[in-house]
């Protein structure tokens, strides 16, 4: 049986990967000044191994980090501001923004205003996060979060608890009144044991149970220009420390998002000839990930031309680097891949134990 660990790394709780370990940071509103994004690539290669990761939370994880370098490294993360010298605060952090954000505009407004109310939060479950998606249409519906601000189909903000259908209208100024009421609803009712809003039961209480739906969801971020800047897609949602370091020189700033993918600002959009492993999932798979059983990229990367729709190879069932369905899903489990369609990671088999070859023929990729 896979055991899955039900917890994230943070930057002052970093988790032990098979490449070493692995620190999260969480950049306030997802964005890299040029001198925040030099010195996060610089300080990933000279105390991690120089790989960087893009979460689907809008967060870089730095791997390869060495047990004697964790200190050093995180005191060039407080000195960058990039990581919060409390642990406590850092662990409630976990607040994605979209991406589209302009200076003084709804999601900049509660963004600043939660970041700077954190202490006012309960302590949450480890992945229980929060969606401030307040531009003209939402565009982080399938990014993971547990309470969510979005527009309405008439343009107000509402709030929004994850796996309800609808939510409450929200006055300007009190957005984070409520999602702070909503959050010591969720410990008070007993959510610590459900570990997601999605998964918490309890009847919502009478102020935030209402009946207005979201918008429906804006056009999905693509690779190329944007009115920012360049949007540059990352295969597996993994940059160089060189590659990040280069690609902020020749722009104002980093936007980091939840799609495998960058936003430069000011930068000149250059062609991406990568197109399939843009659109496919795959963890780091063994021997990085000490939960994996089976190497993930490189079959993925065989595999990816011959797949019609979305493929998510997953190192175990614990899917990382997909929460949702895929057309096409490959499970490690003990050395061999279980094969499913239309489903999650971990999901029951349509055929078990299979190879890399076996795999491969199957697909005409052999």
């Amino acid at each position: 049986m896979t055991v899955v660990r039900g917890w994230c790394p943070t930057a002052h709780r970093p988790m032990a990967a098979g490449d070493g370990l692995l620190v999260r940071v969480r950049p306030r509103l997802a964005h890299l000044t040029r001198t925040q994004a030099i010195g996060l690539a610089e300080a990933a290669a000279e105390h991690g191994n120089g790989a960087i990761d893009v979460t689907n939370r809008a967060n870089l994880q730095i791997r390869g980090v060495r047990d004697d370098c964790w200190a050093a490294l995180i005191a060039d993360l407080c000195a960058l501001d990039l990581v919060d010298t409390d642990p406590a605060l850092e662990a409630k952090r976990a607040v994605l923004v979209a991406p589209d954000w302009q200076e003084g505009d709804d999601t900049y407004r509660i963004a600043r205003d939660l970041t700077g109310r954190l202490a006012e939060l309960p302590e949450l479950p480890g992945k229980f996060g929060f969606a401030i998606d307040a531009g003209a249409a939402p565009l982080l519906r399938d990014a993971p979060a547990d309470i969510r601000i979005e527009r309405d189909a008439t343009g107000g903000l509402i709030l929004r608890a994850e796996g309800r259908t609808s939510g409450i209208a929200l006055a300007t100024g009190t957005e984070v009144d409520a999602l702070i009421a909503l959050a010591h609803w969720f410990v008070a009712s007993g959510g610590i044991a459900a570990g997601r809003m999605a998964r918490h039961s309890a009847t919502l209480p009478g102020w935030a149970d209402r009946d207005i739906v979201p918008s429906p969801p804006g056009i999905a971020l693509a690779t190329g220009p944007h009115p920012l800047g360049a949007v540059v897609g990352l295969p597996f949602g993994r940059i160089a420390a060189s590659d990040l370091a280069r690609m902020s020189v020749d722009g104002h700033g980093i936007r980091v998002t939840p799609w495998r993918c960058l936003i430069v600002e000011g930068g000149v959009a250059t062609e991406q000839t990568d197109v399939a492993r843009l659109h496919t999932d795959a963890c780091v798979g063994a021997p990085a990930c000490p939960q994996a059983s089976v190497a993930t990229r490189a079959l993925a990367i065989r595999l990816a031309p011959h797949v019609g729709g979305q493929l998510h190879v997953s190192g175990c069932a614990k899917g990382c680097a997909r929460a949702l369905p895929a057309d096409v899903v490959l499970t490690g489990r003990d050395g061999r891949f279980d094969l499913a369609f239309a489903a999650r990671a971990g999901a029951p088999p349509v055929i078990a134990g299979l190879d890399a070859a076996q795999i491969l023929a199957r697909f005409g990729a052999a």
